[in-house]
């Protein structure tokens, strides 16, 4: 997959072209389905690509967007700030997030 320019775009490309449809927010030690009410856990998903973006003028503005695939067969994104630590999630999740990890970051 190929990054478009701009956060909204590159969303736009992944529910139109990709699939993926779902939202996902994070929740202590769980991945939530905003429109199903599902949760999944660090082993029922997987990060399928990581898109980095930087405020060119504004820290505020840095993003990350990840696309995930469930086990249930569900497709959806999740973006979230720079620093996804400054929340309450859990290790695992922490660790399923982790860009160092051997994951191509767009």
């Amino acid at each position: 997959m190929k990054r478009k320019g701009t956060l909204s775009q590159t969303i736009n490309m992944l529910r139109l072209e990709e699939g993926y449809e779902e939202d996902f927010n994070l929740l202590d030690e769980k991945l939530k389905s905003k429109s199903e009410k599902e949760k999944f856990l660090s082993d029922d998903f997987v990060v399928d690509e990581v898109y980095r973006f930087e405020g060119a003028s504004n820290p505020g503005d840095e993003a990350i967007l990840y696309a995930i695939s469930t086990s249930s067969g569900r497709k959806g994104i999740l973006v979230d700030g720079y620093d996804y630590t400054s929340g309450q999630v859990s290790e695992e999740i922490l660790k399923k997030l982790d860009l160092r990890k051997n994951r191509p970051i767009s």
